[in-house]
C-alpha cells in the first residue's frame, strides 16, 4: 500500500493528453459561469430600460392626452434608453453567439481550418471591441461638459453605452478566443456554441 505523500503511477497523468484543458476544466467552467454572470446582468440592466422605456411613453401619452401637458424629456430619454437596449442585447449576443453568421465556407473547410478560422474571428472581434472602447472612451471625455437637452446630464451618458459594448465586446470574444485556444484539441466547431 501507498505510504502518505508518496506519488504512485495512479495519481500521476498516464500522458500529456489528460494534462490537456477541456472545456469541462473547472477553471474554464469557472471563467464561463462568470462570463454568463456578465451577460444576464446585461440582459437585467436592459430589460429595465425597455421597463422604463415603456413606462415613460406610457406618461407621455398620459401627459399628452389626460392632463394636457406633454412631458418634453420623454423623446430625449427614449434616445438614450434605446442606446442601452440595443448595445447591452448586442453584447449580451457576443457572449450567447446568437448574431447572423454566414457559415457556408467555414463548413466546407477540414476542421482544423475552421478552429483556426473561429479563433481569428473571435480575436478580431475582440480588436474590434478595444477600437470601441478607446473610441468610446474619448467621446466620453470630450461630450462630459455637454448636457443632454432635456436630461440635463451630460452627454457622455449617451457615449458610456458604446463605451460599454466595447468593452463587453473585447471580453466575450476575447475570453472565448482564449478559451477556444487553451482547448483546442478538445473542441469540435459544430458543437462550438455549447461548450463556449
Amino acid at each position: 500500500p501507498p505510504v502518505a505523500g508518496q506519488i504512485t503511477r495512479a495519481s500521476c497523468p498516464a500522458s500529456r493528453a489528460e494534462l490537456r484543458m477541456t472545456p469541462q476544466t473547472p477553471l474554464i467552467r469557472a471563467v464561463q459561469h462568470l462570463l454568463d454572470r456578465v451577460r444576464a446582468i446585461c440582459m437585467f440592466i436592459a430589460s429595465c430600460a425597455l421597463a422604463v422605456l415603456i413606462a415613460s411613453f406610457g406618461w407621455l401619452v398620459f401627459g399628452r392626452y389626460v392632463l394636457n401637458a406633454t412631458p418634453t424629456w420623454v423623446e430625449q430619454l427614449a434616445l438614450l434608453l434605446v442606446l442601452y437596449i440595443a448595445f447591452l442585447g448586442a453584447a449580451a449576443g457576443v457572449r450567447e453567439d446568437t448574431h447572423i453568421g454566414v457559415t457556408l465556407f467555414r463548413d466546407m473547410m477540414p476542421v482544423p481550418a475552421q478552429k483556426v478560422l473561429l479563433i481569428g474571428i473571435d480575436f478580431a472581434l475582440a480588436v474590434f471591441g478595444a477600437v470601441m472602447l478607446v473610441a468610446g472612451i474619448t467621446l466620453m471625455r470630450f461630450g462630459w461638459d455637454t448636457l443632454l437637452p432635456m436630461l440635463g446630464i451630460p452627454e457622455s451618458f449617451r457615449t458610456l453605452a458604446i463605451t460599454s459594448l466595447g468593452a463587453l465586446i473585447l471580453l466575450f470574444a476575447g475570453a472565448r478566443g482564449v478559451l477556444r485556444l487553451l482547448t483546442f484539441g478538445t473542441w469540435m466547431p459544430e458543437h462550438d456554441s455549447k461548450e463556449f
